[in-house]
């Protein structure tokens, strides 16, 4: 889509997407046997993940399971040590710099807490992309801007600073900016963190409404349960870097997996330990032992 004529406020088919109206066949993103490290500490263990055109795609998990690692195999920002990671047919580790700019011109990321410039305006922040790629004139400019603000209902806030927002708003403003130039895919990182059930709920339909309307592939790493499964069309659980279950809202509500379980229960005890490796409790005290 192009142009200020494709109003989000105006598209009604909000719902057809999720029945076949952009869905197809194609997979946007494939991960294959992807293994990555940080030294020699194993942080993917051979990952399998696709996601096709039109869904919204959860990755969830415990912390440092390698969530945030596999957004950053997608964006190009490092390579696997083994497997390929694909994103529109192309191989993202073997892109030179130009071939990876040009494919990260069609994505979009949502950093966590939003991440915008504070020293520049809301419609700044937005108008950033549109200004850096492209030699569109600055009414157009504005008119694109207008459009992506209304799309997250915030066309009145942008003349007020990031610093002016709410934790809420900051987000959405993020959002706009996020699909400032129309992207085929955009990139969550912990989208729902830190926010209030209102604005958890706004942002989350905001993130199901926009990969309707423009027919992107949304990515979502989170932990919020609850909020996600309203949204999704496909969870994979990630854990000790391996994909340990995938499935629909339904499959993952009603799964009896000891890990899925105790993920989406919150329970203590289960295959994710509370306690991180020591000694038992009882000696350590008895021998007095000392921490450096």
């Amino acid at each position: 889509m192009n142009g200020p004529q494709h109003g989000l406020g105006k598209i009604t088919l909000l719902a057809k997407s999720r029945q076949g109206l952009f869905l197809t066949n194609e997979n946007l993103v494939e991960i294959e046997q992807v293994e990555f490290g940080y030294g020699s500490r194993p942080v993917l263990k051979g990952i399998n993940l696709t996601a096709r055109k039109g869904q919204v795609i959860a990755i969830m998990g415990n912390s440092g399971c390698g969530k945030t690692t596999l957004l950053r195999l997608i964006g190009g920002q490092i390579k696997p040590s083994r497997g390929v990671v694909r994103v529109a047919g192309e191989s993202v580790g073997d892109l030179d710099q130009a071939g990876l700019y040009r494919l990260r011109r069609k994505m979009g990321m949502l950093f966590q807490f939003g991440a915008l410039f504070t020293d520049i305006s809301v419609f700044d922040n937005v108008a950033y992309q549109l200004r850096e790629h492209t030699d569109l004139p600055e009414d157009a400019i504005r008119d694109l801007v207008m459009m992506k603000l209304h799309a997250v209902g915030l066309r009145g806030a942008a003349h007020m600073m990031p610093a002016e927002l709410s934790g809420g708003m900051a987000r959405r403003v993020a959002l706009a900016r996020a699909i400032a130039l129309e992207p085929m895919l955009v990139l969550y990182d912990e989208p729902f963190a830190g926010l209030d059930p209102i604005s958890l709920g706004v942002t989350g339909n905001l993130i199901r409404r926009l990969t309707d309307t423009l027919g992107l592939t949304s990515l979502v790493v989170t932990h919020d349960i609850q909020e996600s499964l309203k949204i999704v069309d496909y969870v994979y659980f990630v854990s000790e870097g391996m994909i340990e279950a995938g499935g629909t809202a339904a499959d993952i509500l009603a799964s009896e997996l000891p890990f899925v379980h105790q993920f989406v229960h919150g329970e203590a005890d289960g295959p994710v330990p509370f306690h991180y490796p020591a000694p038992a409790y009882a000696d350590e005290l008895r021998l007095g032992t000392r921490h450096a």
